[in-house]
Formats: C-alpha cells, structure tokens, sequence
C-alpha cells in the first residue's frame, strides 16, 4: 500500500521524550522514519527501547547508524568517567554535566540531514528539551535555530529551493516541563515503560530491555519527580 503521508525524520534515542516526539510526529500526519544511533553509549539499552518504539509507534522504517564516539571520549556515556548520582534535580541545569556528549547533537542532526535529503523529506523531529535537561548546550533554542539555517545553506535541496528554507526543524518539547512531555505523550498512547533514560542502568535479564534503571543519575531522578508530580510511579521501576 502506498503511503501518501509526507516523510519526516525523527531521531529516536529510546528515551522519554523522543519517543513523545515520534507519537507526536504520526499526529502531525508524518511518515515518521526513525533515526537511531550506536555510538558508543555506556546506556546501550536505549536502542532495544528505540526499536519497541519504532514498531509499536507505527514508524514508517528504522534505521540505525553506527559511530563510535569513543574514540574521542570526554564524557561519561563514552569513557570510563563516572556517572554522578543523586544530585539535586534543581541545581542540575547550572553546569554543564560530565554526561554532556561533545558535538553529539550536531552529529546526530547532521545524519538526520542527509537521510532528509534522501527520502525527499523536509521535516526532522528530535526531543531535546530546555526546561527539564541536565545543562547541554545543544539542547537550546538558539542551537536548533542555527543548525537550521547551516542546513539550508549547506545542501542541494536548500539551495535549490526557492525561498532558501527546505529544512524544517521541529523541536516541539523545547520548551516543555518533563509533566507537560509525559502528559502529551498519555495522550497519545506512548508506553513509557519501554523507554529508556537511565545513564548507568543495572543488568537485569529479567526484564524485557535486559537492564533496570539507576534511580540515581540525573535523568532518573528527572523522571521521577515528573511522575510524582502526575500522581504516579515511572513505570520503567516495574
């Protein structure tokens, strides 16, 4: 059967808010194609988690693509740095964490981009989130608005279009608290208990992502709170 739905790209880490984005992506009337990456991430268990999501979600394909950012290291989720615990979740946005990948958005958005091109697609969908995040520096408002512009500078489809403007960057969670995201994402039926945000998770074969989560790093303590705060219990505890 032909899809008549136009394409967009969605990165999907396996975590709470991309798999919000994808929900919300297929709600805007997109043949979401999921991007996934593998790249090096201690939290390895996030692309068991992006692949439930992309098959339950109703993605129109998935991909995953391979780097190793361990090569350059200089963050927890790529070296043998530890993962800090038990911070205080209102203080976690006054520094820049050691959980902070380098360029690890840029780089992800720039593979977003050319399989964009590929697919003839003008929209990329990706979670990051400015209210409730751990300090990152690509996760801001002003970032996304300037790769935006390098990316219709810096490819064919942009420079052949007419107005200069191909590229559509939607961040719709940007400015989002974590209640408002999970909220949204009930509502359109996501399954939080097949995500995954933990930095550090526990090997645990008994469940279905091979792992459980710290309960400690600053994602978990993140989601935590929201859920509290929604009156219930993050079910990725089990």
């Amino acid at each position: 059967m032909v899809d008549d739905r136009p394409p967009a790209v969605v990165l999907l880490s396996g975590g709470l808010d991309s798999a919000t984005v994808l929900a919300m992506a297929r709600d805007d009337g997109f043949a979401a194609h999921a991007l996934s990456f593998d790249y090096g991430q201690r939290h390895r268990a996030e692309l068991i988690a992006a692949a439930l999501q992309a098959e339950r979600g109703g993605a129109a394909s998935h991909r995953v693509a391979t780097i190793d950012l361990r090569a350059f290291g200089g963050s927890a989720l790529t070296s043998d740095l530890a993962v800090p615990k038990d911070r205080d979740p209102e203080a976690s946005g006054d520094e820049i964490p050691v959980t902070y990948v380098p360029a690890r958005n840029t780089i992800f958005l720039s593979f977003a981009l050319g399989l964009a091109e590929v697919l003839g697609a003008r929209d990329v969908y990706l979670g990051v989130n400015a209210v409730d995040y751990s300090g990152y520096p690509d996760c801001r408002p002003a970032y996304i608005e300037a790769f935006g512009s390098m990316a219709n500078l810096a490819t064919r489809a942009g420079v052949e279009s007419p107005d200069g403007s191909w590229l559509r960057i939607h961040a719709p969670l940007i400015e989002w608290s974590k209640v408002a995201i999970i909220r949204r994402g009930l509502e359109l039926g996501v399954d939080y208990g097949l995500t995954h945000s933990c930095y550090d998770p526990v090997a645990d074969a008994g469940r279905a992502l091979g792992c459980r989560p710290c309960e400690h790093c600053d994602a978990c303590l993140i989601r935590q709170r929201a859920f509290e705060e929604l009156g219930g219990r993050d079910p990725a505890l089990g």
